[in-house]
């Protein structure tokens, strides 16, 4: 069985975000974005409702959202970035009380972690990435760009909920070549 693999080139992870936007696919383009953007499982964005994300009161996009993890049953909030509040605007004419995120429109319920495979592997597939590609692969995504900006190993390992270091760090997909830029970049007599 092959491991899913973070996307490491910043270019192929923009193409693979908006392959679906250029389509005028929104539904699956705030897939992407919101999986690239807030780390969490596939098994918890398709739990997401347009309650959870939109204030149908005032009409706006929430900053911030709180989810339970399916997994570790732990609540957290996660703090919407600007990429996702944007996405998640332009499908905001799709918003209904009740109604999941991302509805498969025949059955009225979210769509199924298959087809969520199938969005993202097409969007892969189409945008020439060569890596080992599931939904896995956008909590993975967050997480190595996270470590790749300095972000610290012990943040991304509370934000992904992990019990240990290890398991961040695999989940990082750190290569050689990241360890050669390491030993590259540093200047101890400057």
């Amino acid at each position: 069985m092959s491991t899913t693999e973070p996307i490491r080139d910043k270019k192929q992870v923009f193409e693979l975000s908006e392959y679906y936007l250029t389509r005028g696919e929104t539904r699956n383009y705030v897939l992407i974005t919101f999986g690239l953007y807030t780390a969490l499982r596939i098994s918890d964005l398709l739990r997401i409702t347009w309650d959870d994300v939109y204030d149908f009161k005032n009409k706006n996009v929430f900053e911030s959202i709180c989810v339970t993890e399916k997994k570790t049953n732990k609540s957290k909030i996660i703090a919407l970035n600007k990429g996702v509040i944007n996405a998640l605007s332009i499908y905001a004419s799709s918003a209904r009380p009740g109604v999941p995120l991302f509805l498969n429109k025949h059955t009225g319920t979210a769509i199924s972690r298959i087809q969520a495979y199938r969005l993202i592997r097409t969007a892969a597939e189409a945008t020439e990435i060569q890596n080992r590609i599931s939904c896995h692969s956008l909590r993975k995504t967050f997480g190595y760009h996270a470590w790749k900006k300095g972000i610290s190993p012990a943040i991304i390992m509370d934000i992904y909920n992990h019990s240990s270091l290890a398991v961040t760090r695999r989940y990082l997909g750190v290569t050689q070549d990241d360890k050669n830029d390491v030993y590259l970049s540093l200047d101890l007599t400057a």
